[in-house]
């Protein structure tokens, strides 16, 4: 699906079925330096079981044209204008990584757009290896191979997928290479400059669902279990063995968590 925002073309994956602004929408926000395809396991299961589908690429990344944005902040706000452009009044947030930084964000800023939020393998903070950063800048391919290697546990490094045929490091360093050169140097940006974090967890008073790896090398679990101790209604979901690429790397468990929440 495509639209026009701020001059350029933004696109977001509907799961492959008709979007209904009017229905239970849900949007997908992927993280740094990811895109709608980091979502494709989700996405058909979501849009399959009823609901209305929101997989957007953030400027610069994927299908998504425009300059790459450079704050959490910004983030929030261009997602709330994605809605009001496919006349979206109300919806549920699902975050992976950065993308739970913009949740937050997001639902602490325009506070009655959002009914649900699920947060997966996040926290209020998210800083970034100043070294991993000044890769993303000057030495892009290194700083994808990194990031793909530490953000997947261990069964991505036997080269073994949730789905046969498939690799992990080979799938995410080609969604990676797909963004603009600079995405996810903006990405890092954006996380490292987000200060609002704990402030924004308090304020959201929504039903929340908190997903955490146990492997999770790149946002570790227990500053998951601090986020959900920060917000007021939240439930916590260890997936055992996992590491921070969740959605990919335990499909069945996230799909499933994310139904049983988002039809409560």
């Amino acid at each position: 699906m495509k639209l026009e925002l701020d001059g350029h073309e933004v696109y977001a994956s509907n799961g492959g079925r008709e979007f209904d602004p009017e229905g239970h929408v849900v949007v997908l926000l992927h993280g740094s330096g990811q895109s709608h395809l980091s979502w494709v396991l989700q996405g058909r299961y979501l849009a399959y079981d009823g609901y209305s589908v929101l997989a957007p690429d953030f400027p610069g990344h994927g299908l998504s044209a425009g300059a790459p944005l450079t704050s959490i902040e910004d983030m929030a706000d261009w997602l709330c204008r994605v809605l009001d452009a496919l006349d979206v009044k109300t919806a549920s947030v699902v975050g992976h990584s950065q993308g739970v930084l913009v949740a937050l964000s997001a639902v602490a800023r325009h506070p009655n757009r959002f009914r649900k939020m699920a947060l997966i393998a996040g926290a209020v903070s998210i800083p970034v290896n100043e070294a991993l950063v000044k890769d993303s800048e000057v030495a892009l391919k290194s700083a994808i191979e990194n990031m793909t290697s530490w953000g997947h546990g261990q069964i991505a490094q036997m080269h073994d997928h949730s789905q046969p045929g498939h690799s992990f490091l080979f799938y995410g360093r080609q969604i990676m290479a797909a963004n603009n050169r600079q995405a996810l140097y903006a990405d890092f940006t954006a996380c490292n400059g987000y200060k609002a974090g704990a402030e924004d967890a308090a304020k959201a008073e929504l039903p929340s669902l908190v997903i955490l790896a146990e492997k999770d090398r790149m946002t570790p679990k227990k500053f998951g279990y601090a986020m959900a101790d920060a917000l007021t209604n939240a439930s916590v979901v260890e997936v055992a063995g996992a590491g921070h690429m969740l959605p990919a790397e335990a499909p069945e468990i996230v799909n499933a968590e994310l139904v049983a929440f988002l039809s409560a």
